[in-house]
């Protein structure tokens, strides 16, 4: 399920992941409670934002937007480019939508909030003095991301334009699935489930965390105020959970399986 390090660092890998909330405090004891994650002040550029750290390595960020933002309350995927700018023409060419930036988040990098023509936000980040996410496939770690869709027929190219994918289907009658390498190893999943993607919700970015216990850790979610919206089950690839926090953010637990590629079975 986990990519090598420098996997995560090929451009067009998923290399960070980030949570804009508008309680950051609350959403803080949520996160330091449920993963044991402590926090460290981060780049200012856009709000208030820190990084999660989990024994002294960064895993992830979390933000708060400023007061007149109406913005929604998710996780963010961030996938790794060269050039943010060059990246973010890319991107307007083949049909999605530049919101934010490029612009520099102080000597850490530089980056842009984007979206996909089916709606997908996501982010771009071309590390400086920050590549990514320090560590991976341990608990209270980002170990996949994956998008949900309503068909990967629609969304596919595009990604594979823009970042060079090259993708491989799951064959399956009834599962609508492509998995996404680079230079022959697996990043991201893009799953297709039509009818079923929520209209309020639409198509959207899913992180997975690892956990040591799915069922220990959906019921410890539920003790701090999120909800569970699919219940432990098991797959080929692991036990997992879908969940949300307290604020609403989605967001994936699973107890990898040894060889796992994260598709959500």
């Amino acid at each position: 399920m986990t990519t090598e390090a420098a996997t995560r660092r090929m451009s067009g890998a998923p290399c960070w992941v980030s949570l804009l909330t508008h309680r950051l405090a609350a959403t803080q004891e949520f996160y330091g409670a449920l993963f044991d994650w402590e926090f460290r002040p981060g780049p200012q550029h856009l709000g208030p934002y820190c990084r999660a750290v989990l024994d002294g390595r960064e895993v992830a960020g979390l933000g708060e937007p400023a007061a007149d933002r109406l913005l929604p309350v998710a996780w963010t995927t961030y996938l790794a480019c060269d050039d943010a700018d060059a990246t973010a023409e890319r991107i307007r060419y083949c049909g999605g939508t530049v919101g934010v930036g490029p612009l520099d988040a102080d000597d850490a990098g530089r980056m842009a909030l984007a979206c996909d023509p089916q709606g997908a936000v996501f982010g771009i980040w071309q590390g400086r003095a920050m590549t990514g996410t320090a560590t991976a496939g341990e608990p209270g770690t980002p170990v996949w991301n994956e998008l949900i869709t309503r068909e990967t027929h629609s969304a596919g190219p595009f990604y594979e334009h823009v970042f060079g994918y090259e993708p491989k289907a799951v064959v399956s009658a009834d599962f609508d699935y492509l998995t996404l390498y680079l230079k022959g190893r697996p990043v991201a999943g893009l799953h297709g489930v039509g009818n079923a993607l929520p209209r309020e919700a639409g198509p959207r970015w899913m992180t997975y965390f690892a956990v040591s216990d799915t069922d220990a850790a959906v019921r410890r979610v539920e003790g701090l105020g999120g909800q569970v919206v699919r219940p432990p089950r098991d797959s080929p690839h692991g036990r997992l959970a879908t969940v949300t926090d307290p604020g609403g953010a989605a967001f994936t637990v699973i107890r990898p399986a040894p060889g796992g590629t994260g598709v959500d079975v």
